[in-house]
């Protein structure tokens, strides 16, 4: 299993190292891009930080259920490939609030740190729950729950970093156009 999470985390890597890559493959001619530049409240950085939040709340809780109904169903490893759909879109999201956003570096590097704040959030949560991880009863091994929040730890840091990367930072192909 640690094997699966290394293999992740190089994945998230080349992704973010090669950020301006990927979204020079991502065209300005988007139907998302476009209803987005055109919208008024998303020029104004609170509110469209406040928007990538909800976006990466909303892919995230829909991934959560969608693993959870998985749970009753007896398809082996199907959940891989919803987890990496779930990459996938997040990853989309964040390159198109990055080609939309028109505002400043510093009111881009705002609305990176409000919209990938919710990562950040739940990295805490769970690195409360795991300082806090007692046995429900005497005897209980914690120790597979200790595991499970130590890779949900490393999963939403690295979603943290990365959505933080894809629309808090331009780059240098982003400041040329």
């Amino acid at each position: 299993m640690s094997s699966i999470l290394l293999i992740g985390l190089i994945i998230m890597l080349i992704i973010i190292f090669f950020k301006a890559l990927i979204i020079d493959m991502f065209g300005n001619k988007n139907k998302f891009v476009k209803k987005l530049k055109n919208a008024k409240w998303f020029q104004k950085t609170w509110t469209a930080g406040m928007f990538l939040f909800a976006l990466n709340a909303v892919l995230f809780f829909f991934t959560c259920l969608l693993l959870y109904v998985l749970t009753f169903l007896p398809i082996p490893y199907i959940h891989w490939v919803i987890m990496l759909f779930a990459v996938i879109s997040s990853v989309f999201s964040w390159i198109v609030v990055n080609k939309a956003w028109q505002g400043t570096k510093k009111n881009r590097l705002k609305l990176g740190f409000i919209g990938s704040s919710f990562y950040l959030i739940l990295t805490i949560v769970f690195i409360y729950g795991f300082m806090s991880l007692k046995p429900a009863y005497p005897g209980e091994d914690t120790f597979m729950s200790a595991i499970g929040l130590v890779f949900a730890i490393i999963v939403t840091a690295i979603a943290f970093i990365a959505c933080l990367v894809y629309t808090g930072f331009s780059g240098k192909a982003m400041d040329r156009k």
